[in-house]
């Protein structure tokens, strides 16, 4: 499944770049999300465009009630 594939990359994405300690939340800027999964997307040819904007909808409106980060559950 592209899109749990996509998912799973994110997740690790989190876990590197956050500046949260080990065993945190792993959060990370929306601005730094959104631009990571939009290029991993962009190179999935079963990601829809529209599929990639709905999905940073919401994980923008998740972050939006978190001072702008993105958490992990939040996906």
């Amino acid at each position: 499944n592209p899109l749990q594939s996509l998912l799973s990359s994110m997740k690790q994405a989190c876990e590197i770049l956050t500046r949260d300690p080990e065993g945190g939340a792993a959060r990370i800027p929306f601005e730094t999300f959104a631009f990571l999964y939009s290029y991993l997307a962009s190179i999935d040819e079963e990601i829809s465009e529209t599929e990639t904007e709905a999905f940073l909808e919401g994980i923008k409106e998740q972050a939006e009630k978190h001072y702008g980060m993105v958490l992990i559950r939040h996906f």
